[in-house]
């Protein structure tokens, strides 16, 4: 299947397309993965275009809301900014068309770990409720790193109402565009030493992962983690990522 390139306006085919090709993953084994380990790839998810297309993106200010220079605020070296509405046509498509897929996974979790809040079954229904509560400003963000640069492990919260599942998405390619700059989780147990997961990505893959806790199963039943996610050190080039949040901002 021929994967489009980003346009100036969304279109039928487009969604069409979008829609086809996250049909196309193995939901079943992410999800598995996503419930075994808090994190799953989806490989391929944009073309080469695609990817060199949104980073292309990154120097026109016009696109975003806001611009954060890690640095200032100790949260890393390396610096990101936050789109405003409407969002690129591909990664609005992208977070309309992946949320329902994890929608269900994240009802689960929360049920298991006694979190009372469910999710509706579309993002925009999701979304008004995250503008009734105050939450409107738009969540998924462009990344720049060179060398020397990383991420410092966080979370990405932004307010009191958080979907328990993100996905980044790497737009340059390893060992040509840079080197470094791994996607990395830790995992933090009760009464244990944290756990480390290094997610190895190409260009145009994706990687979903918990934003915040997710359920453990145990030998005395279920049990919650805290997670947090972020980048290596950046040996060499450049990278870029984009990020897809489910919930918006404060």
């Amino acid at each position: 299947m021929k994967k489009p390139v980003i346009g100036s306006t969304r279109s039928v085919s487009l969604a069409s397309c979008v829609e086809a090709r996250i049909a196309d993953c193995h939901w079943a084994a992410i999800a598995e993965e996503l419930d075994g380990f808090g994190c799953a790839i989806l490989p391929q998810l944009l073309s080469p275009d695609e990817c060199r297309a949104l980073s292309s993106l990154y120097s026109d200010e016009s696109h975003f809301r806001s611009h954060v220079i890690m640095a200032r605020h100790g949260f890393g070296k390396g610096e990101y900014r936050y789109f405003k509405y409407p969002l690129p046509d591909i990664l609005g498509e992208l977070r309309s068309a992946l949320y329902p897929r994890f929608a269900g996974l994240a009802n689960t979790w929360n049920e298991t770990m006694g979190i009372a809040q469910r999710y509706p079954d579309t993002l925009a229904a999701y979304l008004e409720r995250c503008h009734a509560a105050g939450q409107r400003r738009p969540t998924p963000l462009l990344l720049q790193y060179i060398a020397g640069d990383f991420n410092c492990l966080h979370q990405d919260l932004y307010g009191e109402l958080v979907f328990p599942i993100q996905v980044a998405i790497l737009l340059s390619e390893p060992d040509r565009d840079f080197t470094g700059g791994e996607f990395c989780m830790t995992e933090q147990r009760p009464r244990m030493q944290s756990r480390v997961e290094v997610v190895p990505l190409r260009q145009g893959d994706a990687v979903a992962f918990a934003v915040h806790n997710r359920p453990v199963r145990g030998t005395r039943g279920s049990y919650r983690v805290n997670l947090r996610h972020g980048v290596s050190r950046v040996r060499s080039g450049m990278r870029h990522t984009a990020g897809l949040i489910f919930h918006d901002a404060k």
